[in-house]
């Protein structure tokens, strides 16, 4: 019986170009949905830009242009970008539009009707030099619970707490680095703990991965707070109903954003009901895929609001893990932050959607691309195995027979064991073991290999009165090609397409599987993929150092000023004193390279760096830049070090130098890209 399914995933927000991070979810939301459709079932999926807040309106207003002509532009990016990799929504929607705007008022004004909405003043971060409130993502410090510094002002990457960003140690503001000052403002509130026991029930009952579930129990341990749903002016939103200058915080809209996108559909076609999915005794099933960064709102505050408003709660909520690159985190220094075009501008999209169903469990753990084995993986599975089967058979047929297949079998049972399979592969595949799925497909690739190898039939070509013979073998090895392109299509649907026009047959269904493909005209075979070389992934590596390059912003125009770890160790500094030519000559300036960055347990300010002096050698600095800079975002990075200043014993290790930035923030100076380590600074 079919099923009628609504597929989301999360929404990518709406001020950077998509990366492999990105593509990570849409990939595997695609697959699932592609699958669902060749089953048979009415599955719809929807998404859009998530396209509200702080942050959007200060890129907007630093580029010179509105948050409307921003979010389109990225929109239209996006879409293009979601396309070349073949994963389509049947609506690509935006938080910015007139649809959520409507159901978030909706939604509010019942919450707030019915009790679950409340007020207060409260004291939050302001900073004094850009004079407006900070969104706990523009506050950075240590996280109250564990200590760990450098983290968000709403939760912790390192222990996942969550908390006000009040609460933080040593804040800073990112816009300016200032130290935010504490300032009054009526906020509004969702009151969560209304429905902890809906809450403590629902989490427990299979809407999530056993995974999840034990990280939510932190959560109800350490109770439940009221969330604040509110943000001031200035603030791109919408504004909440019944207020002047209060705007609902982006965490609420976006979710809603799943509604509105289906509204807007619903809008656009006759066959479908807004009711018939979102109503509380709705048959239908609703998942959300998501990144395991985002499910405290999407297992805790989404169902909560779904239910105090009326509306039917998710049928299970689907969480993912980060990627990493050949084992680390994607790094721009070194070329692995990939955005979605540079991979799309040198290498084939659907062997990155291979790789990654290859790796995709059901489990909530991050998958490691790993250069070396993604290029003998694809090499290896869809060209030597899969793309194989039917290059060898193909052209026998073409030429011997006039393109006709025999009208049996060579090996019926081969061929119904392979139909047999489906049923095991098609439970991977619900289930979202992709990976067990990939081992199951490739296990059937080798053993169709072995067949052609064992039956021979470029032997049985040389030989006369075998052609009956020779007809069926290469029939048969079609045929196993023609399933395995069945149960690949879900990952490879362009390369799926190729297969199904040289086969001359109608987009493939699991049903296909009950009638092997006999006394049948194909096309003449042209190579389907061809392998992925060495050449490529460097070019595609250092085109993301490039886009790096061209995206970095200039330093501002300040005089430089010397930054030394000491200092930062010391509560005792000196006043500046002038100095002439000949003083200052005595300072050997020199490009170095950074090697590595690290935190600095227990310092608020320091990372150590591990630079390249060229012929001076490696050296070990201490650099007050925290506030600044991420370590990754430093590795690769050349910078302009003293190279002769006393080395500094300090409590954290030896400082062998000092690098020069610029500003209060600071602004570590860089010298250009064709200078050496160890190049004198003149």
């Amino acid at each position: 019986m079919a099923r009628d399914i609504l597929v989301t995933s999360a929404l990518p927000y709406a001020n950077g170009a998509t990366h492999l991070g990105h593509m990570l979810e849409h990939i595997q939301t695609d697959i699932w949905v592609r699958f669902q459709k060749q089953r048979g079932h009415n599955c719809i999926a929807v998404c859009g830009d998530d396209a509200h807040g702080t942050p959007i309106m200060l890129k907007a207003r630093d580029g010179g242009v509105s948050p409307e002509e921003l979010i389109a532009g990225v929109s239209a990016e996006r879409q293009r970008d979601f396309a070349d990799f073949h994963v389509v929504y049947d609506k690509y929607h935006s938080t910015h539009s007139d649809e959520n705007r409507e159901l978030s008022s909706a939604i509010y004004n019942t919450l707030k009707a019915a009790g679950h909405i409340t007020s207060r003043t409260i004291k939050q971060a302001f900073d004094p030099e850009q004079q407006m409130f900070l969104p706990d993502r523009f506050i950075r410090g240590e996280c109250p619970r564990c200590g760990t510094a450098d983290q968000y002002g709403d939760a912790c990457e390192a222990c996942g707490a969550t908390y006000q960003p009040t609460e933080l140690g040593n804040p800073v503001s990112v816009l300016s680095g200032a130290t935010p000052v504490e300032r009054e403002s009526e906020h509004y509130f969702f009151q969560l703990a209304d429905f902890e026991t809906f809450l403590r029930d629902w989490t427990r009952s299979d809407h999530l991965q056993e995974a999840i579930t034990r990280k939510l129990d932190e959560w109800f341990t350490a109770g439940l707070r009221d969330w604040d749903i509110s943000r001031d002016a200035p603030y791109f939103g919408f504004k909440i109903p019944g207020t002047e200058d209060k705007y609902f915080y982006v965490w609420l809209d976006a979710p809603i954003g799943y509604m509105a996108a289906f509204k807007a559909l619903v809008d656009e076609r006759d066959d479908l009901s807004f009711d018939a999915f979102w109503n509380p005794d709705s048959q239908a099933e609703l998942y959300h895929f998501i990144g395991k960064d985002i499910v405290y709102f999407h297992a805790l505050f989404w169902p909560a609001m779904l239910e105090g408003a009326g509306y039917r709660t998710p049928t299970a909520i689907h969480a993912h893990g980060f990627v990493t690159v050949n084992g680390e985190k994607m790094s721009k220094s070194r070329g692995t932050f990939i955005k979605a075009r540079t991979w799309l501008d040198h290498v084939e999209p659907e062997f990155l959607r291979y790789y990654f169903a290859a790796k995709l469990t059901h489990r909530v753990e991050d998958l490691d691309l790993n250069f070396d084995d993604f290029m003998a993986r694809i090499n290896s599975d869809l060209v030597g195995k899969y793309v194989n089967i039917a290059s060898r058979s193909a052209n026998f047929i073409t030429k011997r027979f006039d393109g006709r297949l025999a009208d049996a079998l060579d090996r019926p049972e081969l061929a119904q064991r392979f139909a047999d399979a489906g049923e095991a592969i098609a439970e991977h595949y619900e289930a979202r073991r992709y990976a067990q799925a990939i081992r199951a497909i490739m296990a059937l690739a080798d053993e169709a290999n072995a067949y052609v190898a064992e039956r021979a039939p470029w032997q049985l070509a040389k030989e006369d009165g075998r052609e009956a013979e020779l007809q069926q073998i290469c029939t048969t090895a079609l045929e196993l090609f023609r399933q395995l392109t069945l149960y690949l299509k879900p990952v490879l649907p362009a390369t799926a397409e190729r297969a199904e026009a040289f086969l001359q047959i109608a987009p493939l269904t699991w049903a296909d599987l009950k009638t092997p493909l006999l006394d049948h005209t194909i096309a003449k075979f042209k190579p389907l993929l061809r392998r992925v070389e060495q050449p490529a992934i460097d070019k595609m590596i250092e085109a993301s150092k490039e886009d790096l390059a061209a995206a970095a912003p200039a330093a501002e125009p300040q005089a430089p000023v010397v930054e030394q770890a000491a200092a930062a160790d010391t509560e005792n500094s000196q006043d500046d004193d002038t100095i002439d030519i000949t003083d200052f000559a005595k300072v050997d300036l020199r490009v170095a390279r950074v090697v590595a960055a690290d935190h600095v347990e227990g310092a608020d300010k320091l990372l150590k760096l591990t630079l390249d002096v060229g012929p001076l050698g490696q050296r070990q600095v201490f650099a007050g830049i925290k506030s600044a800079y991420a370590p990754e975002t430093l590795e690769g990075r050349h910078v302009a070090l003293v190279a002769n200043l006393a080395p500094r014993k300090m409590r954290f290790g030896v400082s062998e130098g000092m690098v020069l930035a610029a500003g209060d923030s600071p602004h570590v100076l860089s010298p250009d890209d064709g200078a050496k380590p160890g190049d004198r600074i003149k």
